[in-house]
């Protein structure tokens, strides 16, 4: 990996009663800046960015995708943490939190049970609150971000696309095909694979809305994606999911595939 290239630093791969591995969370990384995908179900999330040798000095954009316990509680812990470092004067600049209205709600409800008026008296402050709608553009990392709705079949999510690394993010749940478009010839694609087609019938990813392996594979191949990225799965299998992953995704995707595990970085190219 470049160090000093625009990277993606895996933090979780998991989906939500994962145990041997922490839920689906991410980096976008450059430089000494950090734009963070979620932040998944607990405190362990302050461990784990030490580990990865992630400040959170280093983080001044957070997005939450969605409600759901293990992407939205995470994000308490980090907002306590920055809300401390900023009144110790620790922090230098702001901290902006991009979530859609329904989430921002959520997330402030949740902050104002857990944590001290002194945090979330930052909100509004030095803590913004960046309520996203459908299409919104940001500029994070110095790039054009732009937001979606993903159209989700259990509450609202949003996903992200990078236009000019021609990098999408769906969220949680299989691609819809309305963002096909959007998808077709993308450099990186992330996406959700619950588990492999193999065990579908053991795990019952569908009717959780969810995707196998193979099931991921056969679309990217469909959009001519270059780079396929796995995550949100199940963790019966960590030791050796990169190559169960790989060996059913390789029968039906041409591209790169990547099965990262928890704390594995993957460098983006323009």
């Amino acid at each position: 990996m470049n160090d000093n290239g625009l990277s993606i630093t895996m933090l979780g791969t998991g989906h939500a009663t994962v145990t041997k591995c922490y839920n689906t969370c991410f980096v976008l990384r450059e430089h000494d800046r950090c734009f963070m995908v979620d932040a998944g179900g607990g405190n362990q999330i302050l461990r784990i960015l030490e580990e990865r040798n992630i400040s959170l000095t280093q983080i001044h954009d957070l997005f939450i995708t969605h409600s759901h316990s293990d992407h939205i509680l995470g994000a308490v812990w980090i907002i306590r943490r920055i809300g401390q470092m900023m009144l110790a004067g620790n922090y230098d600049g702001n901290l902006k939190i991009y979530a859609c209205d329904e989430v921002m709600e959520n997330l402030k409800t949740i902050c104002g049970i857990v944590l001290m008026k002194k945090i979330t008296n930052l909100f509004g402050g030095r803590m913004h609150l960046v309520r996203l709608q459908d299409g919104d553009s940001h500029t994070i990392l110095g790039r054009k971000i732009t937001f979606f709705d993903i159209m989700s079949t259990k509450l609202i999510q949003y996903g992200f696309n990078l236009t000019e690394e021609k990098l999408l993010f769906c969220g949680d749940e299989p691609l819809n095909r309305e963002f096909y478009p959007e998808a077709e010839g993308a450099s990186y694609l992330l996406h959700e694979a619950f588990c492999l087609f193999s065990e579908k019938d053991k795990f019952g990813p569908y009717e959780k809305h969810h995707s196998t392996v193979r099931d991921v594979c056969q679309t990217a191949e469909e959009l001519k994606v270059k780079n396929l990225i796995l995550m949100h799965t199940e963790d019966s299998h960590i030791a050796d999911r990169k190559k169960l992953y790989t060996e059913e995704g390789a029968a039906f995707f041409s591209g790169n595939l990547w099965v990262p595990d928890d704390g594995e970085s993957i460098a983006v190219s323009g």
